[in-house]
Formats: structure tokens, sequence, C-alpha cells
């Protein structure tokens, strides 16, 4: 299914929430000199305009990063993630919403390098002009991301995160996310794998954590933000979470200093919580 387009959704909550996590992921990686790649699955369409007919119709960055944006007391995860955010807007005005990949090119070394898929035509097309000048560094390929992960683990530096983040617009995208995790930890043990997930009332939306917590990775990481009470009519996502297996040690702990000021800040009722859950050794 071709119909989901990220432009739609650009900077909301889920996207705070999922940048400022793959961005602690990231800069953990530098701190050794030893190259690493980044995978993305489902990479989308680069960066978005978000004054463009898509993003503006719903407009929900205004609840996410819009919320952020000129606020000074913003924890450190959250201030690097804005600090990216903010190399795309030079001029100080939010303009543009870097995605998952752009964000992860502000902190790729010479030595890095990315490996990213992408299916619908229009976003391969957006996100080979965004890394047009790249090239050297920054592979993209039209193909489906979760078959495509196999040939690339283990990567040849052996260091790698890899975000595997579908829209979920099929039941069949949340079989697929455990049947590629667990070839992938077969081939890649020691790789870094970060799943984001949306808070939604569907079955198998509730069912998705408990089925990647039972991979049975030894060290792993679950983070769950809701910014809003789960719709009385069980439609729309209220939330969303990332499952991490291999994160970094001191994840836990920023996150831990990180999250109540996020959940005041992008809380729209008293529905608005956090969870975390994690093993690590």
């Amino acid at each position: 299914m071709l119909s989901y387009r990220h432009a739609f959704h650009a900077g909301n909550h889920a996207d705070v929430l999922k940048h400022a996590v793959l961005l602690e992921l990231l800069a953990y990686c530098n701190r050794k000199d030893k190259p690493w790649y980044y995978v993305d699955t489902h990479a989308g369409g680069g960066c978005y305009a978000l004054e463009s007919e898509q993003a503006a119709k719903t407009a929900e960055f205004a609840d996410g990063i819009g919320r952020l944006w000129e606020r000074d007391d913003l924890p450190a995860p959250l201030a690097a993630y804005v600090a990216a955010v903010r190399q795309f807007n030079p001029h100080g005005r939010l303009l543009f919403y870097p995605g998952s990949p752009a964000l992860a090119m502000t902190v790729a070394r010479p030595q890095d390098r990315l490996r990213l898929f992408e299916l619908h035509p229009a976003d391969f097309d957006s996100l080979q002009r965004t890394f047009a000048s790249e090239q050297e560094r920054v592979q993209v390929r039209k193909a489906d991301g979760f078959g495509a992960l196999k040939a690339l683990l283990p990567p040849p530096s052996r260091r790698a995160v890899v975000l595997i983040d579908p829209p979920y617009e099929v039941k069949d995208d949340y079989r697929r996310v455990i049947d590629t995790l667990k070839d992938a930890m077969r081939r890649f043990p020691t790789g870094t794998y970060a799943v984001w997930y949306p808070l939604l009332a569907r079955p198998e939306a509730r069912a998705l954590p408990t089925k990647l917590a039972d991979l049975g990775a030894e060290n792993w990481l679950d983070v769950r933000l809701a910014v809003k009470q789960p719709p009385r009519d069980g439609l729309g996502m209220f939330g969303s979470g990332m499952f991490i297996i291999n994160p970094p040690w001191v994840l836990p702990e920023r996150l831990e200093a990180t999250l109540p000021w996020l959940v005041e800040t992008l809380g729209i009722d008293d529905g608005a919580g956090f969870d975390l859950e994690h093993h690590i050794e």
C-alpha cells in the first residue's frame, strides 16, 4: 500500500519522541571513532516543507516540534534535537522539518554511511534530491526496506543503528516488523534496532510491544509517550512508542530526566503520560 505520506504528520508528537531518541542513539555511536551505518527501512521524503499543502492541511507540527521551538528550558536530549532541526531553518522561523535520514545526517561523520529505502515514488524522488550531493556516503534505493535489510547485515564496520518505522496502514506491517527483527537479530545480534510504533486501540497495535519483548533480546528499552486519552470511538493515534534492542546503557537515565517535561509540554489532556521499561546488562 503506497497511500501513506509522512508530510501530513511531519514534526508531530510522534516525530518528537522518535527523533529525539534516534539522535541519542547516534550520539552514543559517535563516542567511538569507528564508523557506523544508519539504515532506514522506511525513509520517507527526506525533508518536509511545513507550509506545503500536505503539512498545512493537518498542521500536526504545531502540537509537536512547534511547542518546543521557542522554549529555552529544553532538557539536554531535546535541546540537541531542536538544534538539529534548526539546521534546516537557519533564519529562525520553523518552515522545514527534517525526516529521520536528514536528522541522522546532521550527526554523521565523514566515515559514517547511510542506507535508505523508500517505495513511494514521490517520496523516493524527494529522498534522492535531498541526498543528491552525498552519494559517496548515502545510498538511496527504491525498495521494500523489510526485505532489503537482510542484505546489509552485518555491515562492514559491525556497528549500525537500524530504524524500522513503517506506516502501519495495513495489518501485515505488524507481522513484518517482528519477522524482520527475528532475521536481523540472527544475522547481526549486536546491532541497535529501533522500532517506532503507534499507540492505537486496534488489537494488533496493542499487541506489538509484547511481541517485541518476546523476541528475547538480552538488552532492550521500551518507551511510550501518550499525549491524550485514547479516543472513545477507538479511532486515531493518541501517542507512540520506541522499542530499542541493544540500547546505550545511558539512555534510560537520559529519558527519565526528559519524559516528564515532554508530557507536560506536549500533553493535550489528563490522559498524557509516559511509560519507560528497560533491561540493560
